[in-house]
């Protein structure tokens, strides 16, 4: 055995990176997705880069399997079961604070109806402790409702089992002798041990709606693999940036809901330590979508809960901002105006410069009119485009438009570029981070291409395009480590905290999170632990997170008034004030454990001799300049714009104005000029 391989399956493509371990070899292959059957693809793209599955020593896949199922509205029928008295609290939901005074705004639509919500008897108070036993018959009438109804799933979400979750585990033994494993049960505590009965009745709800669709997916792929002769496990990227096994991610299926995109901010992460560059803007521009997600003093921006289809969910997720634009985004008009995305092209039929029927103009044909995309070594020069279609499809779209075609093209990507940077804003200057103290990483096929643009339009003064940017999400998962998150409600306010009792508590969560990852095979010297406390003001309702030392640091002397300091400090960041004056509450503990495999050195593409270089004429601000083309792989040193690199997995394009350096690790780092 001596590959390590990763694996992202995109709406596009889907991307492979193999790390050979005896040689330090990294190569990266890319196939078309086979939306009908997945598996396709993937052997399709595993095929360039391993022989012998039987060689794989460590495999990890991102999947979108449960993403697609919620953006589809494709997922399972899910049967809810509330406490008596509570079966609004899913419908009723939150107030819509943040946009108050939109008129449009419609609240999202629940996944489970009102009328498949089942109240069931039972009480425990806000303790935990016992006022009504839980009422087992009506239990046993809803998993008969389930079974003769055709319900995929059951979710069980009852007051207060954050505190105690006797109720809910008794009412799953009883399920799952009614029901067996052909119906998913997911209980709200094993999926979020937090308060806030609406947020963990959600987080439950979206577990059971997508959790069927990902077991059958991950259970066929284990399948597949095992078939053509792989003989370790299959791990897979949580939403969070960290790996769990393909066994531990069915019974938690909600933990990958963002498995694919993350990947690319853990390769940020991996860029960010290599390069020197503590704080890191990552954008993922792939066929269909555009993900920014953000590296802070080296590590991935993670939030403690987030909204998905504007769903709140609980659980730790890298803070991931996506839209509707990437290469197979389609421009068309409205209302008189030039509109790009979120409608995508895909992969079937594509752009119309693929050549599978497709006829609607895209951003990659718009790149393709204006020069920028050479046609013969597109995707390694597997595909061969047809600039005559994504010319016919521009200019019938120019001639309603009234413009002339080229004008229209760049008009295209000035949009698009327009709604990337906008995209990025919405991660960093509305939550106070300035973007011009970070550089942007640009990875997915179509980002090195727009990145310099980007960056412009944000003042960014330096962009990083790595090694095999296509694929990089891919590499990322490489460089991930796995990860499991264990949460613990601690109500306290600070007169009342006793700093010893809170470290025993944190001296359980770090035994059973490094008991966890030797479930997972990481062995004892890999095993490591951090610690965190969720704060607030007395009298706030929402927390901050705060980092501590080590699971002994709060029995040591001063402690409140030092994490008490630590919030304060938090809170300015965050919110631009804060009072130091004020008492604070004790709300959740938290602990994640890691486990780390050695890590892959930078995959930097061979420096070969560079060769003759072609010119072709290449639009910028609608004037043509004489472009050099360069491959990747033969460049060494600084170069002035404007170029076109080419590459496998992607092409870089470089406006003028701007200076490239081949760094000697195989980054292409870009000096952009306002």
């Amino acid at each position: 055995m001596s590959y390590r391989v990763a694996m992202d399956i995109g709406g596009t493509f889907t991307d492979v990176v193999c790390y050979d371990e005896q040689t330090g070899a990294v190569t990266a292959a890319k196939a078309p997705t086979t939306p009908h059957d997945l598996a396709e693809g993937v052997f399709a793209a595993l095929g360039q880069v391993v022989d012998d599955p039987a060689r794989i020593s460590f495999f990890v896949h991102g999947t979108t399997q449960g993403l697609n199922a919620l953006l589809q509205r494709a997922g399972a029928r899910v049967l809810l079961l509330a406490a008596e008295g509570a079966g609004d609290v899913y419908q009723i939901a939150r107030g819509n604070r943040e946009r108050m005074f939109d008129l449009r705004y419609r609240k999202p639509a629940p996944l489970v109806p009102r009328r498949d919500v089942m109240e069931i008897g039972g009480r425990l108070d806000w303790r935990g402790e016992e006022l009504v036993p839980l009422d087992e018959a009506a239990v046993r009438r809803a998993a008969r409702r389930a079974r003769e109804e055709g319900f995929g799933a059951v979710a069980v979400c009852l007051l207060f089992s954050y505190a105690n979750p006797a109720h809910e585990l008794r009412a799953g033994e009883i399920l799952a002798e009614e029901l067996g494993e052909e119906v998913l049960v997911v209980l709200s505590h094993q999926v979020a041990r937090e308060w806030r009965e609406y947020e963990r009745t959600s987080s439950a709800v979206l577990e059971a709606y997508t959790g069927p669709v990902v077991r059958r997916y991950l259970t066929r792929v284990e399948r597949r693999f095992t078939e053509r002769g792989l003989t370790v496990p299959v791990h897979v990227m949580q939403s969070s940036g960290g790996l769990v096994n393909a066994g531990h991610a069915a019974r938690r299926p909600l933990q990958t809901l963002l498995s694919g995109p993350v990947g690319g901010t853990m390769g940020g992460v991996a860029a960010a330590r290599l390069l020197d560059r503590p704080h890191v803007i990552c954008v993922d521009m792939g066929g269909t979508s555009f993900d920014v997600s953000l590296v802070v003093d080296g590590r991935p921006d993670v939030s403690a809960e987030a909204r998905i289809e504007g769903h709140p969910v609980l659980m730790p997720v890298v803070n991931l901002h996506t839209i509707g634009a990437g290469g197979g985004s389609v421009a068309r008009t409205e209302a008189g105006a030039l509109r790009v995305g979120p409608e995508s092209a895909g992969a079937v039929p594509g752009p119309a410069c693929y050549g599978r029927g497709g006829t609607r103009p895209t951003v990659t044909d718009a790149n393709l009119v204006l020069g920028r995309i050479d046609p013969d070594r597109f995707a390694g020069g597997r595909l061969t485009l047809d600039p005559a279609a994504a010319h016919a499809a521009v200019r019938e779209l120019a001639a309603e438009l009234g413009l002339d075609p080229v004008r229209l093209a760049e008009g295209v990507c000035d949009v698009a570029n327009a709604k990337m940077a906008q995209a990025i804003r919405t991660l960093t200057v509305e939550h106070g981070i300035e973007p011009r103290a970070f550089t942007l990483v640009a990875f997915g096929g179509a980002g090195a291409m727009h990145a310099a643009f980007i960056a412009r339009e944000l003042g960014i003064s330096e962009v990083v395009i790595p090694p095999f940017p296509g694929a990089f999400s891919a590499w990322g998962m490489l460089e991930a480590d796995v990860r499991r998150d264990l949460t613990h409600p601690y109500f306290r306010p600070q007169d009342d905290l006793d700093g010893h009792h809170m470290s025993q508590y944190f001296a359980k969560l770090e035994a059973e999170a490094l008991d966890a990852l030797a479930g997972q095979g990481v062995p004892p010297d890999r095993r490591s632990t951090r610690h965190a406390v969720d704060m607030r003001y007395e009298g706030q309702d929402y927390t901050l997170t705060i980092p501590l030392r080590d699971a002994r640091e709060p029995a040591e002397p001063g402690f409140v008034e030092t994490v008490a300091a630590r919030y304060a400090d938090a809170h300015t960041s965050r919110y631009g004030h804060a009072t130091p004056e004020a008492p604070v509450e004790f709300v959740m503990l938290r602990t994640t454990g890691l486990g780390s495999f050695p890590r892959t050195t930078a995959p930097a593409p061979p420096v070969r001799e560079p060769g003759p270089a072609t010119v072709r004429e290449v639009i910028f601000d609608g004037v043509a300049h004489a472009t050099p083309v360069l491959r990747r792989d033969g460049l060494d040193g600084a170069f002035a714009g404007p170029a076109v690199v080419v590459e496998d997995t992607a092409t870089t394009v470089i406006p003028p104005g701007c200076l490239a350096t081949a760094d000697p690790r195989g980054f292409l780092v870009l000096k952009v000029n306002p």
